[in-house]
């Protein structure tokens, strides 16, 4: 069979590594074309366009980049055209999935979505597109089953949460000494994560390493995404207690004591690891005000979303500054707060269910095509 998938960021890359792994065990022959990243590219398949050239945020972003956008959309209808896959699975990454479903839909492709776009937060209309053009949605959060088949009268399939299988695994693989690996002393661990964007990590790694000179008892350490250099880093790091590790940040947040987040997926990340946290958020003015007016969320963190309750603090936008976050650091850092929020972890980790994600994809996809 034919398999051709879109992942259009960091968390996409790593769900569609793991997704791939699943499809290769049931499947060893499989064809599989891919836009994702460094992660999908060590499974197999052939690599189309890599996720760094894809990922612009926010609503300002979006429209300086407009042009950009729809090259690629173009090559992406072009290239599946020619390529003619069994089945088209997307991941997350709707701004751009969507579309291409749309187009997919109306030439007669297979259209799976796995990990469904926040419709939930914002943009609640899209229902209408998933439900014309999506023919499986496969969804990996406790609320979001009844979201669709409640209110929306939309069948999904709910498979668990894939960080789960990725974490495990990690843990089985775990046997390096870290801090001899990247030469770190004895001193307790903060991993900084300021976000796998170059736009979000200018805004926020610059809030995160304010603070750094207040804690000499910590060594600093920054989750370098893997698509960026470390040139890139090197212009916002002035302070002397501060590492930055590429391509490493599972065993970093294992030896974590705290950490500073920028809300996404690792936020959930660290709360799995179980790191107390604050999470921090800071967009481009237009784009924020503008998300503030048209998303409905109490929450920005999936912990906080998950278990709807805030476990974590958020400081977004202008709360996102020195004092905040040192406030917010302290509280962390020191009890009754963590323990509290450790305590409020192990419940996430039960409420998220068991691992398998990923082979339950693969094992409906495939039944489908039986079906078919």
């Amino acid at each position: 069979m034919k398999y051709y998938i879109i992942a259009g960021e960091a968390s996409g890359d790593l769900h569609g590594a793991n997704l791939m792994k699943a499809l290769y065990k049931e499947e060893p022959n499989a064809e599989v074309r891919f836009w994702g990243g460094d992660l999908m590219q060590q499974v197999g398949g052939t690599l189309v366009k890599h996720y760094k050239d894809l990922a612009f945020m926010g609503f300002a972003e979006v429209l300086a980049n407009l042009r950009t956008i729809l090259k690629n959309i173009a090559l992406c209808k072009k290239d599946i055209a020619t390529f003619k896959p069994d089945v088209l699975i997307f991941i997350d990454y709707p701004g751009f999935n969507m579309r291409i479903a749309k187009w997919a839909k109306k030439h007669g492709f297979s259209t799976h979505y796995y990990i469904s776009p926040q419709i939930w937060a914002w943009k609640e209309n899209r229902i209408k597109a998933i439900k014309r053009d999506v023919d499986h949605m496969y969804t990996i959060l406790p609320f979001e089953k009844d979201f669709y088949e409640q209110k929306h009268q939309y069948k999904v399939h709910y498979v668990g949460h894939p960080l789960l299988d990725a974490i495990e695994q990690f843990k089985k693989n775990e046997a390096i000494d870290f801090r001899a690996k990247h030469q770190l002393d004895d001193r307790p661990i903060i991993a900084l994560l300021p976000g796998s964007r170059t736009q979000e990590i200018s805004r926020l790694l610059i809030e995160m390493l304010r603070i750094v000179n207040d804690y000499p008892q910590f060594q600093f350490v920054i989750a370098g995404a893997p698509s960026l250099s470390i040139d890139f880093y090197k212009q916002f790091i002035k302070q002397e207690n501060v590492k930055l590790i590429l391509n490493d940040t599972y065993n970093l947040l294992n030896n974590a004591y705290a950490a500073l987040v920028t809300s996404g997926t690792a936020t959930l990340e660290t709360a799995l690891f179980h790191v107390p946290q604050v999470v921090v958020y800071k967009g481009n003015e237009l784009s924020y005000q503008i998300a503030k007016r048209i998303i409905k969320l109490k929450y920005i963190s999936l912990v906080n979303l998950i278990m709807d309750e805030e476990i974590v603090t958020e400081l977004i936008q202008n709360n996102c500054n020195t004092a905040t976050i040192k406030k917010e650091f302290d509280k962390v850092i020191n009890n009754p707060k963590r323990d509290e929020m450790l305590a409020k972890y192990r419940e996430l980790s039960e409420r998220l269910g068991g691992g398998g994600a990923s082979e339950r994809v693969i094992n409906i996809i495939k039944k489908t095509l039986r079906v078919v």
